[in-house]
């Protein structure tokens, strides 16, 4: 006997089970399951309840049924992969409010890696990046509690609290000789997904930090206001993926569009038939072909690897920085009729030329590195200049004292700006490959 069932489906790329709880957009799927395709695995069904009844009758205190079914459900789907879950009916509501981009936390996308809490990316203008956090962090301790032993959601559940409220975490970094203490406050979290900048006249610089519903348009905002900016149409353009850690489909394929005049942005395939979906680009390069250079990094993940993934098959832009988080895979949420929820990878996606990037990643076409930059201090004989020579000549212009003030503001001015190159020197490089773009895209 066949029987429709509707089920409630959210199609996710972001880390759902992040501290941030970066969310994605609902699609609703119909579909017919026979009941005579399933078979049951007796024996070992008789086995799971030959373990329920020994736990029940033997374990040092006594546990309810509820609690058991759900640490069997939890387990079912943990076991399966990092991002497949179930969520009780107040995460799943919590998971819901995150929607509106808006909610309290420390701004940290997170996974479990050993046993211990992973940080994928630190968010953008939030207490976890502000504090310092960074892509390949583990933490080691919620204040006092070892971070071993515990499930993700139980450290994010430590993680959130009052905003206000400090939390010591405990964290471990490659290149660092022994664990250090990062002190957190926690805040509502809100997500500015796009902002802008110019860089150099003509020169353009967007950022985004997530996926969210309306980033497509607010990045077609962003260029416009550049491009308003600079009086007239951008020469090239800087687009930032680094510790953007995904999130809504759609987004990414509407940010890829904005760039392509046509062809694949990316499809989805899985066991089940509604698993497969295609996107494809429509005429109109909002840039008009100048240079594009799209930064990645390892905190990238999920959608940003859509986005960098179609416009580097489609070659319409250069990747640039280091190879991003390899998360290639799709997560449907499905509602319960409990008021719960079960998060389950349904299935994979794949950039424009069939490429899996599942554990494997973004491979940049420059590879470059995130490494700082110090001005050597200039010898005693090099810093030694013709107006300190002995008899030097003097010269016939003398300055006035308006020319001596501009001079002084001028001077005060670099002062207070720290240069690209130290600052960011990813995206100093980035800018001067894109001037190089430029200048052989117009011969």
């Amino acid at each position: 006997m066949n029987r429709a069932v509707k089920t409630g489906i959210i199609l996710t790329f972001g880390f759902l089970t992040g501290v941030t709880l970066t969310l994605t957009q609902g699609v609703m799927a119909e579909r017919t399951e026979s009941k005579s395709q399933i078979s049951l695995p007796l024996a070992q069904l008789q086995n799971f309840t030959n373990i329920f009844a020994r736990i029940k009758a033997d374990y040092v205190e006594e546990v309810d049924d509820k609690t058991l079914l759900t640490h069997a459900i939890r387990g079912m789907l943990s076991g399966l992969d990092p991002h497949s879950s179930y969520l009780d009916a107040e995460q799943y509501q919590e998971l819901r409010i995150g929607t509106t981009g808006q909610f309290g936390g420390l701004g940290i996308q997170v996974g479990m890696e050993d046993g211990f809490v992973k940080v994928i990316s630190p968010i953008d203008d939030t207490p976890a990046f502000r504090a310092g956090m960074q892509s390949g962090d583990l933490i080691i301790r919620l204040d006092d509690k070892p971070v071993k032993g515990m499930t993700l959601d139980e450290a994010v559940k430590l993680m959130r609290g009052e905003p206000g409220s400090d939390i010591h975490l405990t964290v471990v970094r490659a290149g660092k000789d022994k664990p250090f203490k990062v002190t957190i406050t926690r805040a509502i979290i809100k997500v500015k997904s796009v902002k802008q900048r110019m860089l150099e006249p003509s020169f353009g610089y967007v950022r985004i930090s997530s996926f969210q519903s309306k980033t497509g348009s607010q990045l077609l905002e962003a260029i416009n206001k550049l491009t308003k900016e600079n009086e007239k149409a951008l020469k090239g353009l800087i687009l930032d993926l680094r510790n953007n850690p995904g999130g809504v489909l759609h987004a990414a394929a509407e940010v890829s569009d904005l760039f392509l005049q046509k062809g694949k942005i990316v499809y989805t395939e899985g066991r089940i038939e509604n698993s497969y979906m295609e996107f494809n680009a429509k005429p109109g390069d909002i840039l008009n072909g100048a240079p594009l250079i799209i930064l990645i990094n390892g905190g990238s993940a999920s959608a940003s690897e859509i986005v960098a993934g179609a416009l580097q098959d489609h070659k319409r832009g250069i990747v640039v920085g280091t190879k991003s988080f390899g998360k290639g895979s799709v997560q449907t949420i499905q509602e319960l009729p409990s008021g719960g929820a079960v998060k389950m990878t349904t299935a994979r996606y794949y950039t424009p030329g069939g490429r899996s990037i599942q554990a494997k990643g973004i491979e940049p076409d420059i590879i470059l590195e995130r490494v700082k930059i110090t001005q050597l201090e200039d010898s005693a004989i090099g810093s030694i200049k013709e107006s300190d020579l002995s008899g030097h000549l003097a010269n016939p212009k003398k300055a006035t004292k308006e020319n001596n003030k501009n001079a002084k503001n001028d001077s005060d001015k670099e002062q207070d700006e720290t240069p690209l190159s130290s600052s960011d020197y990813q995206l100093y490089e980035a800018l001067n490959l894109l001037k190089g773009l430029s200048i052989f895209s117009q011969k």
